[in-house]
C-alpha cells in the first residue's frame, strides 16, 4: 500500500530481545496510517534510544472487532487473509487512497456467510456480497441482525424479493447503520447488501461500473456460488460464466483479487481465463507487484489447501 501511494518505506526483519519485529522506516506522515491498516499489525512502537515506545494504531475501525471474531463455522476465511486480499486488491487499483478513506465500495460475489461483508463493515467501508446459497443468506441475516441489535447500533434492515421482468431471482438484504446515533443523524453510515442471487446473472441485478475493488475466496474443491443443474467445483469453469459480469460491474481501473488453491487450479490457468475476459493481471504469475516475489503470499492451510492469491486489473 505504502509503494501504491508513492511513500518512501524501507523495511526490514529486526530482533529485539529475542522477539521479531518488522522495522519501517520513512518521513512521509501518511506511512503510520498505512502500517496500521496492514492484516498483520497487531502493535505499533516507535524507536527512540534503543527503547520501544507504543504508538497508538491509526486504523479506520468504527465498530467492533466481534464483529468479524465471533462466527465460528467450518470453512469460515480467517480474518486475517480477508483483510490481506482486501488490502493487496484495494492497493494495486487506480485508487488506492480509497481503501484508507473508506470512499472504496468492494463488491464479494462468492460471500458465502459474509467474512467480507463484516470485515469491510467494521473498517467502514460499503461492501455488496453474492451467494446462492439459501442457507448461508439466512445466517447471515440472522447474525447480522442479531449483532446489530446486541449492540445498540441504529440501523434499517429489509429483506426483499430480487426481481426483474416479472421473474424473482432472489433475494437481497439491505443493511444501512452508523457506529454512533450522532453518525446516524448526519448521515455518515455505512451500506451493506448481500444479494441471494446468482453470481453469473450479477450483471441482470447490479449497475455497470458501480465497485471499485472485486474480492473473492474461489473454491477450494467445495461448493459455492452458482448452479446450473448443480453447484459448480470447478473455479475456472465458474469464473468463465461469472467474469463477464464481475467486469461490467468493476470501474476502470479497479481490481479484481481472487484466492485460489494452487492443488486445485494453476495459476496460468486462472491468469488465461482473466485475461479472455478483459483482465491484466497485476500481481501473481509472472507479475509481481512492488517488488514482491509474484508467490509472496502463498501458503499452506491445511494438507489439501496451498492458498495463493492473483490480482488483475480492468482497462
Amino acid at each position: 500500500m505504502a509503494d501504491a501511494l508513492g511513500l518512501d518505506a524501507r523495511v526490514r526483519p529486526v530482533t529485539v530481545a529475542g522477539v521479531d519485529y518488522l522495522n519501517i522506516e520513512g518521513d512521509d506522515d501518511l506511512l503510520t496510517r498505512v502500517v496500521s491498516e496492514a492484516s498483520g499489525a497487531f502493535a505499533l512502537f516507535g524507536s527512540a534510544d534503543g527503547l520501544l515506545r507504543p504508538t497508538a494504531l491509526e486504523r479506520r475501525r468504527p465498530y467492533s472487532d466481534d464483529l468479524v471474531t465471533i462466527q465460528k463455522y467450518q470453512g469460515k476465511t480467517n480474518e486475517q487473509f480477508t483483510h490481506l486480499l482486501l488490502n493487496v486488491t484495494a492497493a494495486l487499483a487506480k485508487r488506492p487512497q480509497a481503501l484508507l478513506d473508506g470512499s472504496l465500495h468492494v463488491l464479494d460475489p462468492m460471500c458465502g456467510r459474509g467474512t467480507t461483508l463484516n470485515t469491510c463493515l467494521l473498517r467502514g467501508i460499503d461492501v455488496t456480497g453474492v451467494d446462492l446459497d439459501k442457507k448461508d443468506f439466512e445466517a447471515y441475516q440472522a447474525f447480522i441482525t442479531t449483532w446489530l441489535r446486541s449492540h445498540r447500533l441504529k440501523h434499517e434492515i429489509d429483506a426483499s424479493q430480487v426481481r426483474r421482468e416479472g421473474r424473482t431471482l432472489g433475494r437481497a438484504l439491505e443493511l444501512e447503520t452508523a457506529p454512533t446515533k450522532e453518525d446516524w443523524k448526519a448521515g455518515r453510515t455505512q451500506q451493506v447488501t448481500y444479494l441471494n442471487v446468482d453470481t453469473t446473472r450479477l450483471g441482470r441485478v447490479m449497475r455497470r461500473t458501480s465497485v471499485d475493488v472485486v474480492v473473492a475466496d474461489t473454491p477450494y474443491g467445495v461448493q459455492h456460488g452458482s448452479h446450473g443443474d448443480k453447484l459448480d467445483r470447478s473455479p475456472v469453469q465458474l469464473l468463465e460464466r461469472a467474469l463477464p459480469s464481475w467486469h461490467d460491474t468493476l470501474r476502470t481501473g479497479g481490481t479484481v483479487g481472487l484466492a485460489y488453491n494452487r492443488h486445485v487450479v494453476k495459476p496460468g490457468e486462472l491468469a488465461d481465463v482473466l485475461d479472455a475476459h478483459g483482465f491484466s493481471v497485476v500481481h501473481g504469475h509472472g507479475a509481481p507487484a512492488a517488488g514482491l516475489d509474484e508467490d509472496a503470499f502463498r501458503h499452506r492451510v491445511d494438507a489439501s489447501i496451498d492458498r495463493d492469491i492473483v490480482v488483475a486489473r480492468k482497462g
